[in-house]
């Protein structure tokens, strides 16, 4: 049965050297969370310590009625009925793909474990490959295995460490889905942690993305986009420039592109900057509204423009790419903005 999982207030240093502070979050039973943020923020600390691989200085992990770990305390790790998927797969190349799934499962009579090594594949749609070796699989294939693997011995979480970063881009993305798909049906409570914020988005119901060892927001993947807590959220998710601004009403802010309309999210200082995104500036030739184009990165059924302001401002824009226009030709743009996320002009980023 998965189980919720609850941080709270949780430190943990390396010698003179933290590594993560007042680290709090709460996961549902059957969620899916993600801890996204750049190499060397604590995400994998942070995974460590669920797991029972590390011991927190001070706060408490739990899930449900049962402590975990705390700065006392700490249950050991084959105690605590969590699963790990790490980025190697780690299969064992002399075994089967049914002897690794079932690997963990010899405890269980023959009859048990070989009905829990057919749900698994079946779960992660690789029953036909059960007398194939590690040898044979592709990437994808192999990382299923390490998932089924770790369902198998119905563990009540699942913790996935990295587990698409040594495949190729578009099977990532495709894996990540598929991912997704597998937990849900197994109705499994999991957190993964990663860099790549499209993994992010396509695997968890809730992202903390984190700098510098601390929590800057836990959130759905729609409000980190669209209402980020602060400058590093907002750079680091998405793409998206900042313009400077000044609030007026209570939901407007006037900027070199006019007055923008939309619930304001943000600052009620006086100077304020706005954030934008490319999907906030929309292509429309017959907009008197002009900009220059600077830059064009292709993306196939899109393509994002640097656009250049009469004051020199530059902002971005994702555009269709049949409008193939050239650099430093001027093309109509108009605003379409539903949040408008605003910053005080003096506040600083976040440390990354």
């Amino acid at each position: 049965m998965p189980m919720p999982l609850s941080l709270t207030a949780v430190h943990k240093r390396y010698g003179a050297t933290p590594v993560l502070h007042d680290v709090t979050l709460e996961l549902g039973a059957g969620e899916i969370g993600c801890v996204l943020g750049p190499s060397g923020c604590g995400k994998t600390t942070l995974l460590r310590l669920i797991a029972g691989f590390e011991q927190p200085d001070t706060g408490r992990i739990t899930s449900g009625n049962h402590l975990l770990a705390d700065g006392e305390q700490m249950m050991r790790p084959e105690q605590r009925r969590i699963g790990m998927v790490f980025q190697d797969h780690a299969l064992l190349p002399h075994l089967s793909v049914a002897g690794n799934v079932g690997f963990g499962l010899r405890h269980l009579d023959k009859r048990s474990r070989e009905q829990r090594i057919r749900w698994a594949l079946e779960l992660v749609g690789l029953a036909a490959y059960a007398d194939a070796f590690p040898h044979a699989l592709s990437g994808g294939q192999a990382q299923r295995v390490a998932l089924a693997r770790s369902l198998a011995p119905e563990p009540q979480m699942i913790l996935l460490d990295e587990p698409f970063s040594n495949l190729d881009t578009e099977l990532r993305e495709r894996l990540s889905q598929e991912v997704r798909e597998i937990l849900k049906a197994a109705g499994m409570t999991a957190l993964m942690v990663t860099h790549d914020q499209l993994e992010a988005f396509a695997v968890a119901d809730r992202i903390a993305v984190m700098s510098a060892g601390q929590i800057q927001q836990w959130d759905t993947p729609y409000n980190l986009y669209h209402r980020p807590a602060n400058r590093f959220v907002a750079r680091f998710v998405g793409e998206g420039v900042l313009l400077p601004g000044r609030p007026v009403d209570n939901d407007g802010v006037d900027t070199e592109l006019g007055r923008l309309r939309g619930e304001r999210v943000g600052a009620t200082s006086e100077e304020v900057d706005v954030l934008l995104r490319p999907d906030d500036i929309i292509h429309d030739d017959a907009s008197p509204q002009q900009a220059i184009v600077r830059r064009k990165a292709f993306r196939g059924a899109q393509i994002l423009y640097t656009l250049e302001l009469p004051s020199g401002a530059r902002i971005l824009s994702l555009v269709p790419s049949h409008h193939n226009h050239q650099i430093g030709e001027p093309i109509g743009i108009r605003m379409a903005t539903d949040h408008v996320v605003v910053f005080p002009r003096d506040a600083g980023a976040v440390p990354a």
